[in-house]
């Protein structure tokens, strides 16, 4: 009971989500630059601004809740996002507008792929930089370590 009232204080939970959004986005990536050259392939995306909606939502949903900041995260699903009951996000991404469509039907655009995965990459890696020194503080803490 202590460790999850600690685990969903601070900004962990928001971090969680960050890192599990990230995931999952660069997995929609890695998937449409596999499928650059298929035939009639459409290229399918959840907007990180969408997601960064969701997520102050449910902060300022916590805060009314809570008056601060502790306590777990209350998400409502979305037409892209959903939290599932063991925490895991389902994200059901749209066909974005834009992209070169080729004579394949294919909406190709090799250079805002690359740029959506290095934005993806960099917000993973400083979602898991600021987790990681969560966990040291903790860490230490509990050791009882100065």
């Amino acid at each position: 009971m202590l460790l999850d009232s600690i685990l969903s204080s601070g900004a962990l939970p928001s971090l969680e989500q960050s890192i599990r959004f990230a995931a999952g986005r660069q997995k929609l990536i890695a998937h449409n630059i596999a499928n650059i050259s298929t035939p009639n392939f459409q290229q399918k995306d959840v907007a990180p601004e969408d997601f960064q909606a969701w997520l102050a939502d449910a902060i300022a949903d916590r805060r009314k809740r809570t008056g601060g900041m502790h306590g777990e995260l209350h998400t409502k699903p979305t037409r892209q996002i959903r939290r599932l009951p063991d925490g895991r996000l389902e994200l059901d991404p749209r066909t974005p507008v834009g992209g070169i469509l080729a004579h394949d039907r294919n909406n190709r655009d090799l250079e805002q792929l690359m740029q959506d995965m290095t934005e993806n990459l960099s917000a993973y890696r400083l979602a898991t930089d600021l987790m990681r020194s969560q966990m040291d503080i903790l860490r230490v803490s509990i050791t009882q370590r100065v």
